[in-house]
């Protein structure tokens, strides 16, 4: 898969979160845990460093909670990723 293949495969998972995610989930759901939402949406983009992976852990959690308010910094930041990992010609 490519790292943009990667980064597509992360943004559906967190829309998918985003979708299914209401404030009021932890009072329905008990178990529910955000972290889990987390690991799930991060998981196709790989190994990556610990900052990158802390910065796009926390914006990955912000849209799901805000997606119309953290879309666009989501994109930009996955966009990041792909450029970074895009060779120079």
């Amino acid at each position: 898969m490519t790292a943009q293949d990667q980064i597509d495969v992360a943004l559906q998972r967190t829309a998918i979160a985003a979708f299914i995610y209401y404030p009021q989930i932890h009072v329905d759901q008990p178990d529910y845990r955000l972290d889990e939402d987390l690991a799930w949406c991060v998981e196709p983009l790989g190994e990556l460093d610990p900052a990158a992976l802390a910065a796009v852990r926390e914006i990955v959690g912000r849209a799901i909670v805000e997606p119309t308010e953290y879309r666009e910094e989501l994109f930009s930041i996955l966009s990041g990723l792909a450029d970074a990992d895009t060779p120079a010609e």
